[in-house]
């Protein structure tokens, strides 16, 4: 044989090896499914632990959430062995056909991954090798009876679990709930952090600090046999991480008196906001009607709750102190006061007569001061003021006079903290509104000028002097107006975490906002709203404490759909104020005789930690407000 001969037979060996190498390669990795298997178990040798929440306690170190301990019954398809269909579903208590289905739902849960090739999202994520929850949230009774019958299906084992605790029955709409999380929210998770399975906060401080209270997952390294069972940790466990448990948050919320606001809010709707002015900490939100945080925790309880509380007429999960939009109505005129005595459009005795042909108002001697106004709640006096701010006679018309004055107007109410979303740590807050140029030249458009230019003036808008017309503010707001008075001129963004573990709150809750108020403005104010608790022609004299002197201020929100608003924001004491608080009472009327006491008994309680006002208290928790709605007289304040 020559050597041309020989290199043509060395050629066609390399080549029929080679050839022989990729058809079994393709054999292997394409056609054989046990070596797709057996390499996926190959490389399956990490396993995630999932860690604890965090905790949650209260401003005392009281323990609010928690987690409790639950089972998850697991399973692996590739180890699974004929079968019984029908004794599985009876050992935990479901229907045969049930059983079937969930095959096919966790191959569904698990989704689909983009296909390389076809750039489509074809290749499924399930695995057989792979452990799945067959069913969830199993208690600790239910699985001592499951347990000792799991050795005769193999491929199912029990595995712990924790979902959250709720220590009391109270403050819902504080702390939210945690649920399954979705396809939508791993996709939006660039940490992928998520898989199918886990659970994500979806309302409430639990979705606001979810990074903070989720942990860090745990990793565990383990040698599988080809049968993919675990034999022993890798390198006795030399390269497992440890799960961290959540961030432990302590809340500025006084739990007992959120307990007690919840009370006096029974058989109500509306909301009680309280917060402490020296740090905007929120000592307590009561939305009414609301509901015990409990009925959602894990998923059967929330397929079964949820439905039930969203279509319940009273709206428990509506959360009322951040989304609802009210007319502030007379609490409003402290803040046109110290917009008006900053301006130099009034001084502190300014008086005006109360010519009910402007506006109507109740029976009370004419105001001489700008603190017997904010005392007697003179309407007819804050028409007048107000025209001044709105009206300042500085331009050539009405029209450019209004837009200009407005305009001011407005900045000093965003300074205020209204007509835009503060930022709490509570998600789901609405901005209220307040109305601007802008905001009347859109309402009142004309043929020529769609945007409604120089077509309206302050005889067009001046039911706002009284809080009331296109003027909407959340109870939220309505308590930072509190907060903001008390401290003279100045408030902290309210906020509901005192400390994310040991690292206190976050910076944007320790920024400091000024109003623009000269301070010294404030304290006539201040006096007027003293009168009003304390002195004959007050609004609000059922919140008269005797050791206690509270400022405060009614209001009686008009409702063109039923019974007006009974209102009332506060602060005490009068000095070094330790609480500020708004009370927003749906349909119960006059804000002096229902929000005025029930805010004196939150101050009570959370100043002395006792109630000594038996009777008021009584007198409020007999209240029912639940089924009225019919309009009533009631004279504005």
């Amino acid at each position: 044989m020559n050597l041309q001969s020989r290199k043509y037979v060395s050629i066609i060996m390399f080549l029929a090896i080679g050839i022989i190498y990729i058809s079994r390669l393709f054999y292997m990795q394409v056609l054989d499914e046990y070596w797709t298997l057996r390499a996926a178990e190959i490389s399956e040798k990490r396993k995630l632990v999932i860690p604890p929440r965090g905790h949650v306690v209260d401003r005392t170190g009281k323990l609010v959430v928690s987690n409790k301990p639950y089972y998850n019954l697991m399973m692996i398809e590739k180890n699974i062995k004929d079968l019984d269909t029908v004794a599985l579903a009876n050992l935990i208590g479901w229907e045969p056909i049930k059983i079937r289905e969930r095959f096919k739902e966790i191959r569904e849960e698990q989704g689909y991954d983009k296909n390389p090739k076809t750039g489509k999202r074809d290749l499924p994520r399930y695995q057989k090798v792979r452990p799945y929850v067959f069913v969830k949230e199993i208690t600790i009774d239910e699985m001592a009876q499951i347990a000792p019958h799991l050795y005769k299906f193999p491929g199912f084992y029990e595995e712990l679990s924790s979902m959250r605790y709720y220590s009391y029955p109270n403050a819902a709409n504080i702390l939210g709930y945690v649920s399954e999380v979705n396809q939508q929210e791993i996709d939006a998770d660039s940490a992928r952090y998520y898989r199918p399975g886990d659970n994500i906060g979806k309302a409430g401080i639990e979705k606001y600090y979810e990074k903070e209270l989720r942990g860090i997952k745990g990793v565990n390294y383990i040698v599988t046999s080809a049968m993919n069972n675990e034999l022993q940790p890798y390198a006795n466990g030399k390269y497992d991480i440890k799960a961290k448990q959540g961030d432990r948050l302590q809340l500025g919320v006084d739990i007992e008196l959120q307990v007690y606001g919840e009370q006096l809010m029974q058989n109500k709707r509306g909301t009680i906001v309280a917060i402490e002015p020296s740090t905007g900490e929120i000592l307590t939100m009561v939305s009414a009607p609301t509901y015990d945080p409990n009925l959602l925790v894990g998923k059967r309880a929330i397929q079964t709750n949820y439905p039930k509380l969203l279509l319940d007429e009273n709206k428990p999960l509506f959360p009322r102190p951040l989304q609802a939009e009210y007319p502030p109505g007379s609490i409003f005129k402290l803040l046109q006061s110290l917009i008006a005595l900053q301006e130099g459009r009034i001084t502190v005795n300014t008086g005006f007569p109360c010519n009910k042909s402007l506006v109507g108002c109740h029976n009370h001697p004419n105001a001489r001061s700008i603190i017997e106004a904010v005392q007697m709640s003179c309407n007819p006096y804050y028409y007048q003021a107000v025209r001044r701010v709105i009206q300042p006679g500085v331009k050539k018309n009405i029209y450019a006079d209004a837009e200009y004055g407005l305009g001011k107007w407005a900045e000093y109410m965003h300074n205020f903290g209204l007509g835009e979303k503060l930022a709490t740590d509570i998600p789901g807050v609405r901005p209220g509104l307040i109305p601007d140029p802008n905001y009347y030249d859109n309402l009142f458009p004309s043929k020529r000028n769609p945007y409604g230019h120089h077509r309206w003036a302050f005889s067009t808008i001046r039911s706002i002097s009284i809080g009331q017309g296109e003027v909407k503010v959340t109870p939220l707001q309505m308590a930072n107006i509190a907060a903001m008075l008390a401290n003279r001129g100045w408030f902290y963004v309210p906020h509901v975490v005192k400390s994310i573990g040991n690292k206190g709150s976050e910076k944007v809750f320790l920024e400091k906002h000024q109003t623009g108020i000269n301070p010294q403005h404030f304290e006539p104010v201040i006096e007027g709203m003293r009168r009003v608790v304390y002195e004959a022609g007050g609004t609000a004299r059922r919140a008269r404490l005797n050791d206690i002197i509270i400022c405060g201020k009614t209001g009686t929100a008009q409702n063109p759909h039923g019974e007006d608003h009974s209102v009332f924001i506060c602060f005490a004491p009068k000095d070094n104020p330790k609480i500020a608080v708004a009370v927003f009472v749906e349909n119960a009327g006059a804000g002096g005789t229902w929000a005025a006491p029930i805010a004196s008994l939150i101050v009570e309680k959370y100043l002395k930690r006792e109630v000594t006002e038996k009777e008021r208290e009584k007198y409020i928790l007999e209240a029912n407000f639940m089924g009225k709605t019919t309009k009533s007289n009631t004279a504005n304040e």
